[in-house]
């Protein structure tokens, strides 16, 4: 089920697709408890909405009091393979990287994890179309651009 709602950001108006009801009531909630209202924390509230298993544990991937993304969440027994594309997703469009990547100490594991970070790894799911809608969040400057 496809929702819609629409924002404004830098001005000018953009529409936002939801996957369900439940995720738009989660962004709109969430993005009252970030500490700013900027493009990364709406990027980010969006992506953690998308997956009913991220919506369910918010408070164990990202703490609301200090900003931070708790990388260490993506080894959990609750992550699914799309539930850890949808966090993966969120954390590079939050932090401009690859952060797990980081709770590697060996260099083989590092690079496997920064692999799951590729526009092919992350892309290649049901999510797809809203993971788009994500960058676009993310990126409003380059949604109406022309070429």
């Amino acid at each position: 089920m496809n929702n819609t709602a629409l924002g404004a950001e830098n001005k000018k108006e953009q529409t936002i697709n939801f996957i369900s009801e439940a995720h738009e009531k989660f962004y709109y909630e969430k993005l009252k408890k970030v500490q700013y209202q900027d493009v990364y924390h709406k990027a980010l509230c969006y992506c953690l909405g998308i997956s009913d298993d991220t919506r369910r544990n918010i408070n164990n991937i990202y703490d609301f009091k200090t900003g931070c993304v708790k990388t260490e969440r993506l080894h959990e027994g609750w992550q699914t393979s799309g539930s850890m594309k949808v966090v993966r997703m969120a954390f590079n469009l939050y932090c401009n990287g690859t952060p797990s990547v980081d709770d590697y100490t060996e260099t083989e594991e590092q690079v496997n994890e920064c692999r799951r970070y590729t526009v092919e790894d992350l892309f290649c799911c049901a999510y797809a179309p809203f993971f788009w809608q994500a960058i676009q969040i993310r990126y409003p400057e380059y949604t109406t651009y022309n070429l």
